[in-house]
C-alpha cells in the first residue's frame, strides 16, 4: 500500500528537505519536484517525524506548492523525489461567477475536488487562458474550505479531460492546447475525446470475446437496409453516430400481420409520440424529413426484461483505479416511462437499484452478469481505443433470456443516476476513482513512461 505524506512548511530559506528515514534510505536523492518544476535540494532524515515532509517557505515558493494541508504520495525516480500528483482537470465555459464559475456544472466540479485529501492529490480546474507558457505554469481553480481559490501552479502531473461536448472538444485552440501539452511536455492525457457509436460498435466488433454483446449495427444506407432487419427483428431502433442523453433515438416497429409501421420518438416539444404509417417511405419522410440519415445508425432492436409492462435497462460506470485496474464502481436500473422510446430520465424513464425491481436471486444473477459484461467490455475498448481511458459509461441491456446486450459505451458518462438516494456510495466512489486514476498515471509517467507512451 503506498503511503502519504503530510507537506509541512517552516519559515526559513533554507534548501533543505527533511524527510522521513524510510524514503531516503539507500537512496541519492539530489532533486525535489512538484509538478513540472524542479531543483536540487540537500535531503536530511527527520529526526523525529515519521509521516511527514519538511521543506522551507523558499522551496515551497519555488515549487509554487499551494500551502493546504494534504497529505500528498511521494514517488522517486534516479535522483529526485516528486511529491504530488498534482491533477490539471482541462474544462471550458467559465463564467465570472465567483461561486459558480463553471455555471450549472459547478456543484459537480466542487464535489469532485473535495476528494483531494481523501484521495491525496492536488486537483484544480483550468482552460485555455489559464495557461502561462513561458513561466510553464497555470492560475488553477481550487475548491478549499467551500469556496474557489485561485493559486498558481506548475504544469500538472497529469491532465484529466473534462471539456463539456463535441462543440468544445472541436474548437481548434483547445485542441492546440492537448496537443502540445502531450507532445512538448509529455503530460498523460486521460479521458479524451467523446466516443462515436459505429466506430465503436466496429471496434469491438474484432474482438471474438465479446461479440456475444453487439446488436447487429450499421450505417443508414437505404430503406431495404431496414426492411431486412425488421424481417430478422420486428423493430429497429435509428440513432444518431454521435448522440448523447437518448437525443434522436427513434423505434421503428413492423406488424406483419397489419403491415404497417410505427415510430415511437420524442418530437421537438419533448412529447413522447407513437404514430401509425402505411409504408416505410411515408414514415421517413414524416418523421426524418430535414434529417441527415447519413448520420444515423440503424441498431437491431432486443425484447428486454420488463418491469410494470415498462422496458428496463442498466446503467454501469467502470473506473480504472490508483493501480490501473477497472473496477465497477455503480449500478443502476433505468425504467422507461410510458410511451417513451428511452429510459433516460428526461424522457419519462426513472432511476432505481437493482434490488427495488428484481428479488435478491435475481439481483445476485444479473449484478455478476452485468459486473462481468462491462470488465470485459472496458478492457477491449482500452486496447482497441487510441488514447488513455479511465472511465466509461455503459447503458446495457438484458433480453428475456438473460442475455446481456450493449447499446452505448459513453467515455464521459452523465451523472443523472446519482440523483437516487441510494446511489450515494456509488456517486462518492466514481468521483474518488476518476482522480485516484491519476496517481497510477503519475507514477507510470515517472517508472514506466515506455509503458505510457507506446
Amino acid at each position: 500500500m503506498r503511503k502519504r505524506y503530510l507537506i509541512e512548511i517552516v519559515q526559513n530559506d533554507q534548501q533543505i528537505v527533511f524527510c522521513p528515514p524510510s524514503i531516503i534510505q539507500n537512496k541519492q536523492l539530489t532533486r525535489i519536484a512538484f509538478g513540472s518544476k524542479s531543483f536540487e535540494v540537500e535531503f536530511l532524515p527527520h529526526p523525529d517525524k515519521n509521516n511527514c515532509i519538511v521543506i522551507s517557505r523558499d522551496i515551497q515558493k519555488q515549487l509554487t506548492i499551494p500551502n493546504l494541508p494534504i497529505s500528498l504520495h511521494v514517488f522517486t525516480d534516479q535522483q529526485t523525489l516528486y511529491i504530488g500528483p498534482l491533477v490539471g482537470i482541462f474544462t471550458s465555459g467559465f463564467t465570472q461567477e465567483q461561486e459558480q464559475p463553471l455555471g450549472e456544472r459547478t456543484e459537480f466540479f466542487s464535489k469532485l475536488l473535495s476528494l483531494n485529501k481523501t484521495v491525496g492529490a492536488f486537483a484544480f480546474l483550468f482552460g485555455e487562458p489559464d495557461i502561462d507558457w513561458e513561466q510553464g505554469t497555470i492560475e488553477g481553480l481550487f475548491f478549499h474550505d467551500n469556496a474557489w481559490k485561485r493559486m498558481v501552479v506548475p504544469f500538472p502531473n497529469v491532465i484529466y479531460d473534462r471539456l463539456p461536448n463535441r462543440r468544445s472538444e472541436s474548437i481548434p485552440k483547445l485542441q492546440r492546447v492537448k496537443e502540445r501539452l502531450q507532445t512538448e511536455y509529455l503530460i498523460p492525457w486521460y479521458n479524451p475525446g467523446f466516443f462515436n457509436k459505429l466506430e465503436i460498435y466496429e471496434r469491438l466488433h474484432q474482438d471474438a470475446s465479446v461479440e456475444r454483446y453487439l446488436p447487429e449495427s450499421h450505417p443508414f444506407t437505404s430503406f431495404s437496409l431496414i426492411e431486412t432487419m425488421l424481417s430478422k427483428y420486428g423493430h429497429v431502433y435509428i440513432k444518431p453516430k454521435n448522440g448523447s442523453l437518448g437525443l434522436g433515438i427513434h423505434q421503428i416497429i413492423y406488424d406483419k400481420h397489419s403491415d404497417e409501421y410505427y415510430c415511437r420518438y420524442q418530437d421537438q416539444e419533448e412529447i413522447n409520440r407513437l404514430r401509425k404509417f402505411p409504408s416505410l417511405e411515408l414514415l421517413f419522410k414524416w418523421v426524418f424529413a430535414n434529417r441527415p440519415l447519413e448520420n444515423m445508425l440503424v441498431q437491431q432492436g432486443i425484447h428486454l426484461l420488463r418491469i410494470d409492462k415498462q422496458a428496463v435497462d442498466f446503467r454501469v460506470h467502470t473506473n480504472k483505479d490508483d493501480f490501473g485496474n477497472w473496477q465497477v464502481s455503480a449500478i443502476a436500473a433505468k425504467i422507461a416511462g410510458p410511451g417513451s422510446v428511452t429510459t433516460h430520465k428526461r424522457n419519462g424513464g426513472r432511476i432505481t437499484t437493482l434490488s427495488e425491481i428484481f428479488s435478491q436471486e435475481e439481483c445476485d444473477v444479473y449484478t455478476e452478469k452485468l459486473t462481468q459484461a462491462a470488465l470485459q467490455l472496458s478492457k477491449v475498448l482500452e486496447e482497441n481505443i487510441e488514447g488513455i481511458i479511465g472511465e466509461i459509461g455503459f447503458d446495457l441491456g438484458i433480453d428475456r433470456n438473460g442475455e446481456i446486450w450493449l447499446f452505448e459505451a459513453n467515455s464521459k458518462p452523465g451523472r443523472s443516476i446519482f440523483s437516487h438516494p441510494d446511489m450515494k456510495h456509488f456517486d462518492f466512489l466514481t468521483r474518488k476513482l476518476s482522480l485516484a486514476f491519476a496517481i497510477f498515471l503519475t507514477e507510470q509517467s515517472l517508472l514506466h513512461p515506455e509503458e505510457l507512451f507506446k
